[in-house]
């Protein structure tokens, strides 16, 4: 009985090990502000491991044909991104009209994901503007939210 039990425990951790998420690719992903209290915490980026194995497919495929097509000097647009992501922050946080958000940035392949609290809809789209004016970034996918009351646009931190 001991042994079926243990075997049990063995396999119940053995299957919540095969399904826990880690950024495998290293992704960029931190908070620039916080001043919308009870915003909800978006999910940091990962995968299972199941997940690595098709998203890294995906990932030579896109990050490549940027390069391939002449619209990247790099060999693959994802290179870009751990230098992106600072250069965003700093911006953020340097211009003032965004000191009374909660805001959050992922990147990824040169695009920036914006994801957290405004305060106006109007603020939404100045911080999307402004993102946009940072070198190298190609686009921006904008995931805010007026205030904390509507249903986040994003995956949230357990």
């Amino acid at each position: 009985m001991r042994a079926a039990v243990l075997l049990l425990g063995l396999a119940l951790c053995a299957a919540a090990a095969a399904q826990e998420r880690r950024n495998a690719f290293d992704d960029p992903f931190v908070q620039v502000t916080s001043a919308v209290p009870g915003c909800p915490a978006p999910r940091p980026p990962g995968f299972t491991e199941e997940g690595v194995r098709k998203e890294a497919h995906v990932r030579a495929q896109h990050g490549n044909s940027c390069y391939r097509s002449g619209r990247c000097r790099l060999p693959n647009s994802y290179l870009y991104d751990k230098e992106i992501i600072p250069r965003v922050q700093q911006h953020i946080r340097l211009d003032g009209r965004f000191d009374e958000t909660s805001v959050w940035i992922l990147g990824e392949r040169r695009l920036v994901t914006l994801m957290g609290c405004v305060r106006t809809k109007a603020q939404a789209e100045q911080l999307e503007k402004a993102v946009l004016l940072v070198d190298d970034v190609m686009g921006v996918v904008n995931h805010l939210s007026i205030g904390t009351g509507a249903k986040p646009k994003y995956e949230v931190a357990r």
